[in-house]
Order: C-alpha cells, then sequence, then structure tokens
C-alpha cells in the first residue's frame, strides 16, 4: 500500500516511516510534485490535520494522511499548541520557540505540560482521526540533542529524560506522535 504523508519535515517522515509496516510505502508531498505551502489556518490540531489531508486528496486525488502537533503547557492556557510552530514568530524556529517557552516559564512551578498529535486520514472516501496525547513537564534547561521542536524541554511523566534524551525506537514507543502512528497501523492492518 503507497499513503501520501502531507509533509516535507523529513524527521516526520522517518520516525513515521519507522513506526509503519514496511507493507506500507510512505510518499511525501515532494514525491507526489507538490510544492505547495499548504494552509494552516484552523485554530484547532484537529483542524489543521484535516485541512493538509483534504487539500492532498482534493488537489492530486490521492489517499493520504496528515499531522498536526502540539505543545499545551497548562501555566500558558494551553498555549503554544496550535502555534507550536510559530510560537516565536513566522521563522518557525526550534531553538526561537524554546527559548520563548523557557522565559515564559521562568520561576513558575506549574510547568505541566503535554504533546498532541491528530491524524487526519483520507481513504476511500472516508476521513478517520486518530489522536495521541503524552502528559509531561517542561524542564528548567534543554537536555538532549536528539529528536526536533520542544524535545530537549520536554520531560513525558515517569521519566527520567526529556525526548531529546531517548533514541528513536524509546521515544517512538511513547511518544504522542508514536501513539497516533499506533491507531494509524491498527487501522489499515485490521
Amino acid at each position: 500500500m503507497k499513503l501520501v504523508f502531507a509533509s516535507n519535515n523529513l524527521h516526520k517522515i522517518e520516525e513515521i516511516q519507522n513506526l509503519l509496516s514496511s507493507s506500507i510505502q510512505i510518499l511525501s508531498l515532494k514525491d507526489i510534485g507538490c510544492f505547495d505551502e499548504i494552509p494552516e489556518t484552523a485554530n484547532t490540531i484537529e483542524g489543521n490535520a484535516i485541512l493538509k489531508a483534504n487539500y492532498v486528496t482534493e488537489k492530486y486525488g490521492y489517499d493520504c494522511f496528515a499531522d498536526d502537533s502540539g505543545l499545551e503547557i497548562e501555566y500558558l492556557n494551553r498555549a503554544p499548541g496550535v502555534l507550536s510552530a510559530r510560537f516565536a514568530g513566522e521563522q518557525k524556529n526550534d531553538q526561537d520557540n524554546i527559548d520563548k517557552v523557557l522565559r515564559e516559564l521562568e520561576g513558575v512551578q506549574n510547568r505541566n505540560a503535554r504533546f498532541k498529535t491528530v491524524i487526519a486520514l483520507n481513504i476511500k472516501n472516508e476521513q478517520y482521526l486518530f489522536t495521541g496525547i503524552i502528559t509531561g513537564n517542561i524542564t528548567t534547561s534543554q537536555k538532549g540533542s536528539q529528536g526536533f521542536g520542544y524535545d530537549p524541554i520536554f520531560q513525558p511523566n515517569n521519566y527520567k529524560m526529556t525526548f531529546a534524551q531517548m533514541n528513536q525506537q524509546e521515544k517512538s514507543a511513547i511518544s504522542h506522535r508514536g501513539l497516533a502512528v499506533k491507531q494509524l497501523m491498527h487501522f489499515l492492518t485490521t
């Protein structure tokens, strides 16, 4: 089976391909000749996943899935949430985003947070949603060099390491994206 993943983020593509069965081949947007900047104008994580999946299915005619993820910090009223990639500005810079979170939480005791991923799958003219959530807290400094995004400052509950201190296999076993992809995989193989 071939499925388009509505992303050109090589980190995400690799992470998801590693989680899926070898019988499912992931095609990127580049693979199907899509170089458009797909609008992410919804005000929810679910909404953006649906927008991206629908864009590819409607414009290119492929069965497709898209994800959107966000870091939701309790003290910041669930921000950055849907704006996670652009929290510190339109340049979408991971380090700038991390720095802004750490500044906003300076001296704050409540560092509870969660990562949420929603996958929208368009297949055979039907749409399905899969959600993965992992809870944890925001560390006071960056730790680790693996992963991407907010991984160096997110420590899952019951773990002594941030996502950035875990190898890909450890992270994928418990991560928000890993949990959503497992649901997707179960759906596709049953």
